[in-house]
């Protein structure tokens, strides 16, 4: 172990996958090379990346859509190495100031700066914790953006209570699969809606029900909350299908606009709820790591289980982010370094 940190320590370059401009394009976009080590700062540990996984902003990152993220994130071109954000590995350095945490140290959480599909990345650790137990390094790194995603969308948002009933759209994807064990947790009696194809993994989830993507009629009145991941349904829609004091979380919804994409239905919704008796919003995910040991605990308790669809090499990152926005993915996709 001492040789391994040692080795970490002197190292100056690491191999990465590595972006140079923006492209909706996994294969223009991204590419395998050598960089720059980053080093951790105040309040930051270099992580040794065992595991990252795909998530649907990997590829907004990538695409640089919509186009006010770039703002944020670079407005020519990209400013980090790569779109990669979570991340599950050991701790190979401490930054200054730094307690908690020592080299060895398995951990999951999300880097400081994008750029975890690599060897290497730096997370601060107010967004990391120590990895449970009993997941796989690729397991874990499933969890921190699509499980807090969920968390903090059922549990703040939705406020999910044991006896009601819950609509998931989107139940068999990243952030879906989470929501759904997360509400079966809090006691909820929980429809899952998905494609034909991926019914019985919804089932295999916990879900009491199961919809297909293809039905048209929600019903009306039915559901105390309705959680809308990456869906695409009018407000309309949706508001029938609630009860008259029901909440909606819309977390998703992409329309591939390239100025504000499914951002315009998610203000609507903002807009209206003041108006009328049902909740009605959207959220934008708080990463800490307070919710990843929250996190830790279900999946300890035996509530939650990542649903990893496919684990692809580093080298193979641009196929990845591929397979998740051709849709073909149930669960998370997930990159082994």
């Amino acid at each position: 172990m001492q040789t391994t940190n040692q080795q970490d320590t002197t190292a100056t370059t690491m191999t990465a996958v590595v972006q140079d401009a923006y492209s909706a394009v996994p294969e223009e976009a991204l590419r395998l090379g050598r960089i720059d080590r980053p080093v951790p700062g105040e309040g930051e540990v270099l992580v040794r990346v065992r595991a990252a996984s795909v998530d649907r902003g990997t590829w907004h990152l990538m695409a640089g859509r919509p186009y006010p993220m770039r703002l944020a994130f670079g407005l020519r071109r990209p400013a980090s190495a790569n779109p990669g954000r979570t991340l599950a590995g050991t701790v190979a350095a401490l930054g200054p100031g730094v307690t908690g945490f020592r080299p060895g140290d398995e951990v999951f959480g999300t880097a400081s700066a994008n750029g975890t599909f690599a060897e290497f990345a730096v997370a601060r650790v107010t967004r990391l914790a120590a990895s449970p137990a009993q997941l796989t390094p690729e397991a874990a790194a499933a969890l921190p953006i699509s499980g807090s995603t969920a968390l903090q969308a059922v549990r703040d948002h939705a406020r999910v209570r044991a006896g009601e009933e819950v609509l998931v759209i989107g139940a068999s994807g990243g952030v879906g699969s989470f929501a759904v064990q997360i509400a079966k947790a809090r006691g909820a009696r929980v429809t899952g809606m998905a494609s034909t194809a991926k019914l019985d993994a919804v089932r295999a989830l916990g879900a009491d029900h199961v919809l297909d993507r293809a039905v048209t009629d929600l019903g009306e009145g039915r559901y105390d909350a309705v959680i809308d991941i990456a869906g695409r349904r009018p407000l309309a829609q949706l508001r029938r299908a609630l009860t008259p004091h029901g909440r909606l979380v819309i977390v998703g919804g992409e329309t591939g606009g390239r100025v504000l994409d499914g951002l315009g239905r998610q203000f609507r919704a903002a807009l209206l709820s003041p108006f009328v008796g049902q909740r009605l919003g959207f959220f934008v995910n708080r990463e800490n790591a307070a919710d990843l040991v929250a996190l830790t605990a279900l999946v300890e308790a035996g509530a939650v289980t990542p649903l990893v669809d496919r684990v692809y090499p580093l080298a193979e990152t641009a196929a990845a982010v591929r397979h998740l926005v051709d849709g073909r993915a149930t669960g998370k996709v997930v990159v082994a370094v």
